[in-house]
């Protein structure tokens, strides 16, 4: 009764701050706001430019616009253009990727608990398990799932702040679950989220709920597009009792507040990976290498 209590205050709080559900295609990956305590998470070091807090505070801007042009080197063969910014631009992509893999905290993707398989499409990873004859499968996107950052701007004279100071990055992917059982020709769907208003809970306090279901729909089985002729139920204003079986339906094969943190610290792990890499590609594209 008082799990059911903590899911009605949930539902109440939904109400008053959900947004209008825009079209989609499975999984969506549109940014969530919150900070599980139990996920795994890195400085906040996005910004390319706002590490050279130094010059930005006096005014400095790079010289974008006038950038000698160099003779294209002998050696590239590729008989592009090379400047003396894309030289300067090299150099930093090589020092950003140096400190991002030192804050690197998972060389190796952490394992989730559960049964759970991992298959990867870029940046796309899809979970899924067996249980009694049905398959559960769960997918999510990195792409657009860092929350962005709302602190001030440092203002001009102001001390740069140090690394243990600077905001935690976590990936909170919206996260699409798949539950198929044998025989069946469509497969239930739930589109989940991280809310931004994740309510939190003290000791001896009943556990609540930190992700949540935006909508549900039956949805052909496999099929990666969500078909938007198919009755889709928003859970705004769902009646709480009905929103609470659902809930225990998802946690009964492996979908609660566990999985949920295990997930964003998956999720911050190959988000960051992928991060280094494109740093890497970018620095050999500039380069031209």
């Amino acid at each position: 009764m008082l799990k059911s209590v903590v899911r009605a205050v949930g539902a109440a709080v939904r109400l008053s701050s959900a947004a209008p559900s825009a079209a989609r295609a499975l999984p969506l990956s549109y940014p969530a706001l919150r900070s599980p305590g139990s996920a795994t998470t890195r400085p906040f070091t996005r910004s390319l430019w706002m590490l050279n807090n130094n010059e930005a505070s006096s005014g400095y801007r790079p010289k974008l616009l006038s950038s000698k042009v160099l003779n294209p080197s002998v050696s590239c063969g590729c008989g592009g253009l090379h400047t003396e910014g894309d030289k300067a631009f090299g150099e930093f992509l090589s020092d950003e990727i140096k400190e991002e893999k030192k804050i690197q905290k998972n060389k190796s993707l952490p394992k989730m608990s559960g049964g759970w398989e991992l298959e990867m499409n870029g940046t796309e990873a899809k979970l899924t398990k067996q249980l009694s004859g049905e398959k559960i499968t769960v997918t999510f996107n990195v792409n657009n799932s860092i929350p962005p950052n709302f602190e001030e701007e440092v203002e001009q004279g102001q001390q740069q702040k140090s690394p243990e100071d600077e905001p935690e990055i976590v990936s909170t992917p919206n996260f699409v679950i798949e539950v198929t059982k044998q025989g069946a020709k469509h497969s239930l769907v739930f589109d989940c989220h991280f809310p931004e208003d994740e309510m939190s809970h003290g000791e001896g306090e009943e556990e609540s709920d930190i992700f949540a279901i935006r909508e549900v729909s039956f949805q052909p089985e496999g099929d990666s597009d969500w078909k938007e002729t198919s009755y889709t139920l928003n859970t705004d204003s769902l009646d709480w009792a009905l929103y609470d079986h659902m809930m225990d339906f998802l946690a009964d094969r492996g979908v609660d507040n566990t999985f949920a943190d295990e997930l964003t610290e998956l999720s911050t792990a190959i988000e960051h990976k992928e991060y280094i890499k494109f740093l890497e590609d970018l620095q050999s594209f500039v380069n031209c290498k």
